[in-house]
């Protein structure tokens, strides 16, 4: 048996101790350890949650090109896996672009290489999301590489590109503002926190003289000046402390010219102070100009036949011009005490002016919801007692007011009762009229028509109600002419009097024998009327009558034969008679006892006279029956003029009267009868000496033409013209030849025969 020493035992015992002490440390170590790794498992697997709901997913890219990411990433890019290289994210149809992988993959090797960070953002193919990648190199702690965060952008980058235009939109609100600040035609401009200038438009610059807008607020230039010992600036700093609008009222030098302006400051927080300036000067002219126009247009509505009345929103009547004052028996002091609707009612009809009703209040109520009528204007037509006829028409105002029109239309009304009854008078006395009348419109369209129209051709009221036109009518009317196409002719009448604007007139016969003569007119209204009168019996009676003066002529030329042939028989025993008494005067018969003589002389003159009566006699039937043989003979005109005008000599000189001769070179001569044209010039010629008074002038007038001569006797007498008979017996000696004689007469001034031959 081992026996311990007390040394040894000592020493065992230190070790026991030491082995104790050293297990129980290593208990204590052990359980510290597994309460660190629980500890160290718990914080892991809360940093895995962390990084699960964080918006970026951490990809490690080590030094040799590997990637490790988490699997949430593959599903962002639309992989099923995650590939061991960058270049491998390419895919068909997901995964990233070609040229999105290769990019991503030179970014990751630049950051290995250089340490430079980056930023990409891309867009996985076939999906919808943004996906944005920060990359840096990795700290040493992870194995280095380069680590890269990736983001889902979707939302921030609709968000921002949302931010961007509502951006652009603000800027452009802005650029609008400023442009429209800067065209503004009053001057604006606007004070920072500390009341400097910051901003004027152009019409600043312009008021205060400045070389452009940055000099003015360079400068400092202010549009006013101290007024009433405040400046611009004190009154801007009024309205910021105030937190209201200010404006006040002082002088100003704009354009070189001292004005009336209203400053306006309007405070804008911790922006400063925005003014404006109104020129006054303008303000009043334009108030001036606004009571001009309000008192022209009262003395307008005054001139006016209907009256009006305007009442305001409180229903207090503000105007009434004056017919309506005299249209329902209004005082003028009266009215300028501002009664009320109600009121003027009741006047109204203490004066007679409104319809009789029963229930007058309820009258009012329903006439008061006119300041609130929601359709807007109304009408209403006022039967009044005495028969006067009264158009309303109640206008609701903006304002709540309300525009009264009254129109007295009794005597518009009594003027169409009028024309009324003037169209069933015509048209009572069209349809009973022995003429067929229509009236076609300028269009061609038949207007008007009566029952003769329609009886004569036919025509069935059914088609003329439709307003045909007029070439419809003529188709119509072809068959029941004589000759059909005669029915263009009333085509063309009725187009020649609607267009061209003139009458006229032709006849047509119908298939059943009767004859219509008709016309068309034009109108003043632009229509054309379209007449028909049966003129068959006219045509009968016209045709007998020209039967009988055809049978009375023939009997006529008898006649006329008849005394020609006894004219000349009657000259046979006429020139014996006179030859023979002509004898017995020169004493073939022997001496004559003076008895005697005076009895041959006697038989002389009776057969010279009675030979003038035959020979008038055988002019007028023969130039009646057109039977004169023209004793054709070539005249010289001048010769035979200067004779006419010798023979009268005496009779001109007796009453101191003055005979001119005018003959042309080229009178020449003519192939004439010389006998009844000198004859003739001679009646005109003793004519215009017996007109004449004494004192007078005589033209006698000869000159040439291309076809023949032209012969004038005028004088200088009263001018009362040259006798008819006289006239009738000179064309009646010149007609035969060829002649024509014209006469023309001015009161005071004399009269012009003339005679024109033909060579």
């Amino acid at each position: 048996m081992l026996t311990l020493t007390t040394g040894n035992a000592a020493i065992v015992g230190a070790v026991l101790a030491l082995w104790t002490i050293g297990a129980a440390w290593a208990v204590f170590s052990g359980m510290s350890m597994r309460r660190r790794a629980a500890d160290a498992a718990g914080e892991a697997g809360r940093l895995h949650q962390l990084l699960g709901a964080s918006p970026a997913v951490p990809m490690l890219v080590r030094s040799d090109g590997r990637v490790e990411a988490p699997e949430k990433l593959g599903d962002w890019l639309g992989l099923g896996r995650i590939p061991n290289f960058i270049v491998d994210f390419a895919g068909t149809g997901n995964g990233l672009s070609e040229d999105d992988a290769h990019g991503l993959a030179r970014d990751v090797m630049a950051a290995q290489k250089s340490a430079k960070a980056f930023v990409r953002s891309m867009r996985p193919q076939e999906s919808h999301r943004t996906l944005l990648m920060q990359g840096a190199r990795a700290p040493a702690a992870i194995g280095g590489g380069v680590l890269v965060w990736v983001y889902d952008a979707t939302e921030s980058q609709a968000e921002i590109g949302q931010l961007s235009s509502e951006v652009a939109r603000l800027t452009r609100a802005f650029d609008a503002l400023t442009l429209l600040i800067e065209a503004a035609p009053i001057p604006m401009w606007h004070r920072g926190p500390d009341l400097r200038l910051t901003l004027v438009n152009r019409a600043y610059v312009e008021a205060v003289d400045a070389a452009s807008a940055d000099d003015a607020v360079a400068r400092g230039l202010e549009l006013v000046e101290m007024a009433g010992g405040v400046g611009p600036i004190a009154t801007a700093s009024a309205a910021r402390d105030a937190g209201e609008v200010r404006s006040r009222t002082v002088p100003a030098t704009i354009g070189g010219q001292r004005r009336s302006v209203r400053i306006v400051d309007v405070p804008l927080g911790e922006a400063g102070v925005a003014g404006y300036a109104l020129d006054n000067d303008e303000l009043e002219r334009a108030h001036g100009a606004f009571r001009r126009f309000a008192d022209t247009q009262r003395d307008t509505l005054d001139r006016l036949s209907a009256g009006v009345a305007q009442f305001e929103a409180d229903r207090s009547l503000s105007f009434c011009n004056m017919p309506f004052q005299r249209m329902f028996a209004l005082k003028p002091e009266w009215v300028a005490d501002r009664p009320e609707f109600d009121r003027v009612l009741e006047r109204m009809r203490e004066a007679g002016r409104v319809p009789e009703v029963r229930d007058f209040p309820g009258w009012k109520a329903e006439r008061r919801e006119w300041f609130t009528s929601a359709e807007g204007a109304t009408e209403e037509a006022w039967l009044l007692a005495g028969g006067s006829h009264l158009r309303v028409v109640a206008q609701p105002l903006p304002d709540g007011g309300l525009l009264l029109i009254f129109e007295d239309r009794t005597e518009q009304i009594q003027l169409a009762s009028a024309r009324d009854t003037l169209l069933r008078v015509r048209e009572a006395t069209f349809n009973n009229l022995f003429e067929a009348i229509g009236v076609f419109a300028g269009d061609g369209r038949l207007h008007v028509w009566n029952n003769k129209f329609r009886d004569i051709w036919g025509f069935d009221e059914a088609l003329l109600a439709t307003h045909p036109r007029v070439d419809t009518l003529a188709e119509a009317a072809a068959p029941i002419l004589s000759s059909p196409q005669r029915a263009s002719l009333i085509r063309d009448l009725v187009r020649t009097a609607t267009i061209e604007r003139k009458a006229r007139s032709g006849r047509v016969a119908l298939k059943d024998g009767r004859h219509f003569e008709f016309a068309a007119v034009p109108l003043p209204d632009g229509n054309a009327l379209f007449t028909m009168l049966d003129i068959t019996d006219s045509r009968r009676i016209e045709r007998a009558l020209r039967d009988r003066t055809d049978a009375l002529e023939a009997a006529d030329k008898l006649k006329s034969l008849f005394v020609a042939n006894m004219s000349y028989e009657l000259r046979t025993p006429l020139t014996s008679i006179g030859g023979f008494a002509e004898m017995l005067s020169q004493g073939y018969a022997g001496d004559l006892s003076d008895q005697a003589g005076e009895y041959v002389k006697a038989i002389l003159d009776s057969v010279t006279k009675l030979g003038l009566l035959v020979d008038d006699v055988l002019q007028m039937t023969q130039s009646a029956a057109q039977l004169i043989a023209v004793d054709r003979e070539t005249v010289d005109l001048v010769q035979m003029l200067d004779a006419v005008a010798a023979e009268r000599q005496e009779a001109v000189a007796a009453k101191s009267q003055t005979l001119v001769r005018d003959f042309g070179a080229d009178t020449g001569r003519v192939g004439i009868d010389a006998r009844p044209l000198r004859e003739a010039i001679g009646l005109l010629v003793d004519g215009a000496i017996a007109d004449t008074p004494e004192g007078g002038r005589i033209l006698l007038h000869a000159s040439g033409t291309g076809q023949g001569a032209l012969l004038v006797v005028s004088d200088n007498g009263p001018g009362s013209g040259a006798d008819r008979d006289m006239l009738d017996e000179i064309r009646a000696l010149v007609g035969p030849a060829g002649g024509t004689v014209t006469a023309m007469a001015e009161p005071g001034e004399g009269t012009a025969v003339q005679i024109i031959l033909v060579r």
